[in-house]
C-alpha cells in the first residue's frame, strides 16, 4: 500500500531533529521535510498553504480561527515556547522602573497580533492589574520606520496609534513612549550605559516566579496542517502527533548523560537538572491536558485584546483525535509496542 506524500516545513529545532533526519517516521506517510525560517513558513503557510504541515505563529492561528477561517487546524505540538519577561524594555533613566509604573503609559508594540505581545499584554492586565484601555499603544517598526499599517479590530475602548516616520527604538530613547514590548530586542539595548534596559534585569527569577504562580509556560509556535487533509485522512493527525512526540522524547533523552558535554554549553547538565526540578521530567509537554492553563489563558487574552473576534474553546483549536499524548493503544486494547 502506497504512503501518503506530505511536505512539512518546520524550523531547525533539536526536538524536531529526528523527524528531519528520518530517524523518526510518520506511520503511513512519505515525508518531505523542509527546514526554513519561521517567518517564511508563516507567510507561505497562511497566504498560499504551500505546505501540508507547517509551523505557525500561535497568535496568527488564533486570529484566523477567531475570524472563521478554518482552512488550517492545529496539532497540540508546541515547537517554540518562551517566557517573555525578558522582552519588556524601558528607558534606562525613564519613569518606568517597576511593573506598576506601566499603568496608563504609552507602550510600543511592533505588531498587535504578535504572540509574544499577546502574552505580555495579558500579563499586564491579569498580573499587574492594568486596564489595557488606559494604555496608549503605539505601533511601528522596531528598529526602522515601518509605513505598513496592520489591520486592527481592537475593542472599542482601546487606543492605538501608528507611527511610520520613526522606529519604536527611537521613540523609547526620546521619551515619546515609556516602554516597549517586543520579542526581539531593540538596537538601543545592551551594554554598559545603553539607553534601553530590561524592565526585569533578573528576568529568569521573574519568569520562574510567574510560572509557579500561574502555571503558564507561554507557547509561541504550534504546528498546523491543512484541514482538508484531516477530513480526507482521519488517521493522519494522530500519526503526526505520535511522531512529533517520539522526536521530542528522543531529544529529552539526549539530555540525560551527565558524564559528557553533549551540548557546547558550560553547566548544561546542572541547568537541565534545575529545569526538571521546576517543570518535572517532561518539561516540554505536548497535548492539551498538560498545557490547559497556558492554552486557556492565551485564548482569553487573544479575545480580550481583539486578536480573536470570539472566545475560542481550547478543544476547537486542535484536530479531532489528536488532543492528547501519552500511551497509545492498539486495536486490541493493549499498549502499542
Amino acid at each position: 500500500m502506497s504512503k501518503l506524500p506530505l511536505t512539512m516545513a518546520v524550523g531547525p529545532y533539536e526536538h524536531v531533529r529526528d523527524l528531519a533526519t528520518g530517524q523518526v517516521s510518520v506511520e503511513g506517510v512519505d515525508l518531505n521535510f523542509l527546514q526554513l525560517t519561521t517567518l517564511e513558513i508563516f507567510h507561505r503557510m497562511t497566504e498560499r498553504q504551500e505546505f501540508d504541515v507547517g509551523e505557525m505563529s500561535f497568535g496568527r492561528y488564533i486570529g484566523m480561527r477567531g475570524q472563521g477561517n478554518d482552512s488550517l487546524v492545529a496539532l497540540p505540538v508546541f515547537v517554540s515556547r518562551v517566557f517573555r519577561h525578558a522582552a519588556m524594555f524601558i528607558r534606562s533613566n525613564g519613569p518606568v522602573q517597576k511593573p506598576e509604573d506601566l499603568i496608563g503609559k504609552r507602550i510600543g508594540v511592533p505588531e498587535w497580533a504578535q504572540t509574544a505581545g499577546i502574552y505580555m499584554r495579558g500579563w499586564l492586565q491579569h498580573e499587574v492589574g492594568a486596564k489595557l484601555a488606559d494604555v496608549e499603544w503605539v505601533l511601528g517598526g522596531l528598529n526602522h520606520p515601518n509605513p505598513h499599517r496592520e489591520a486592527l479590530e481592537l475593542p472599542p475602548d482601546f487606543r492605538a496609534v501608528h507611527v511610520d516616520d520613526r522606529s519604536l527604538n527611537d521613540l523609547l530613547i526620546a521619551g515619546d513612549i515609556e516602554a516597549l514590548f517586543s520579542a526581539s530586542a531593540p538596537r538601543g539595548f545592551g551594554g554598559q550605559g545603553a539607553p534601553i534596559a530590561r524592565l526585569f534585569p533578573d528576568f529568569m527569577a521573574a519568569e520562574e516566579a510567574y510560572y509557579h504562580k500561574t502555571g503558564i509556560f507561554p507557547i509561541m509556535h504550534i504546528v498546523c496542517l491543512r484541514s482538508a487533509l484531516v477530513q480526507q485522512h482521519p488517521w493522519l493527525a494522530l500519526n503526526l502527533l505520535k511522531a512529533f512526540e517520539q522526536a521530542k522524547n528522543n531529544s529529552l533523552d539526549r539530555l540525560k548523560f551527565p558524564s559528557m558535554s553533549r551540548y557546547a554549553l558550560p553547566w548544561s547538565n546542572a541547568y537541565v537538572g534545575r529545569t526538571r526540578t521546576i517543570f518535572g521530567e517532561d518539561f516540554w509537554p505536548y497535548g492539551v491536558a498538560a498545557n490547559r492553563r497556558t492554552l486557556q489563558a492565551f485564548v482569553r487574552y487573544a479575545h480580550e485584546q481583539g486578536v480573536s473576534r470570539r472566545l475560542l474553546s481550547v478543544e476547537e483549536l486542535f484536530a479531532a483525535g489528536a488532543a492528547e499524548t501519552g500511551t497509545f493503544y492498539s486495536a486490541q486494547g493493549e499498549p502499542a509496542a
